[in-house]
């Protein structure tokens, strides 16, 4: 028989039955009617080509094949439950994998990260540097930070403000544009300079090679602590840093803790 034919419904109600000797007394543990306890035994029986138990005067008896097959099919429970409990572990565990692009961990979420962990010994992270989604099962990942416009095909939640704004150095003096893939400039004009991401943007224009346009919340930090200049006001944009994971992950708990926290977090 095939794994996927498996009645496993019936064999959990012939577990509770020969436990019993009683389809009433089955039904109740199994919050079932004594009727459903009957049908699925008879299924049972017919799928397996056997009478499973004899009535008489004293009640229920077991078969002899059933009885050949007991043991083997509360083993059989046994190990399913320590399957369920095994894979319940990460539930429990305090280890989160996080895939983000490299700017927005080394500005924004290694500091919130810092600051969540305060505490708590047992938490430990793995930081997987990725500016698209990876595949969560093949990574491993319980939790995801994007730049874009909503969660797509996964489960999500906004962090900061969806704003982009324009920056340069504290000194000013410039208005040379530095260019990086998601700006909302890129492709407008010909930059004084490109680079690879919104980060090494700040930092070209904290050197004074012009002005770049980049998420609020990647630059919030630079700006309070006068690294560079804000030109102008922030501009409210489509895409903003969205955390997301499939629903299995979202429903962890570990992963509901972290969002928690970091879909408060803004500014510094």
């Amino acid at each position: 028989m095939k794994r996927t034919h498996l009645p496993l419904n019936g064999l959990r109600v012939l577990d509770a039955a020969a436990r019993h000797l009683s389809f009433t007394r089955a039904a109740d543990e199994l919050a079932v009617t004594p009727a459903a306890v009957g049908q699925q035994i008879r299924a049972l029986e017919d799928m397996l080509g056997v009478v499973l138990f004899r009535r008489t005067p004293k009640g229920l008896e077991l078969t002899p094949e059933t009885e050949a097959g007991l043991d083997a099919l509360r083993s059989g429970f046994l190990m399913f439950e320590e399957a369920v409990r095994a894979m319940q572990v990460g539930q429990s565990s305090l280890s989160l994998t996080i895939a983000a692009p490299r700017d927005i961990t080394a500005k924004w979420l290694q500091g919130q990260l810092a600051i969540y962990a305060q505490g708590q010994t047992d938490l430990h992270f793995s930081l997987v540097a990725a500016d698209d989604i990876l595949d969560f099962t093949e990574a491993n990942l319980d939790l995801a930070l994007r730049l874009t416009d909503g969660p797509g095909e996964h489960e999500g939640v906004r962090v900061g403000t969806a704003a982009f704004v324009t920056v340069e150095a504290p000194q000013g003096g410039s208005d040379r544009l530095i260019d990086w893939p998601g700006s909302p400039e890129a492709g407008e004009a010909d930059p004084f300079m490109r680079v690879a991401d919104a980060g090494l943007a700040i930092e070209a224009a904290a050197n004074g090679f012009g002005r770049a346009t980049v998420p609020l919340l990647l630059a919030s930090r630079d700006i309070a602590e006068g690294r560079v200049a804000q030109v102008g006001e922030p501009v409210e944009s489509a895409r903003g840093y969205w955390l997301v994971a499939p629903l299995p992950q979202w429903r962890q708990k570990k992963v509901k803790a972290l969002v928690e926290a970091l879909k408060g977090s803004e500014a510094p």
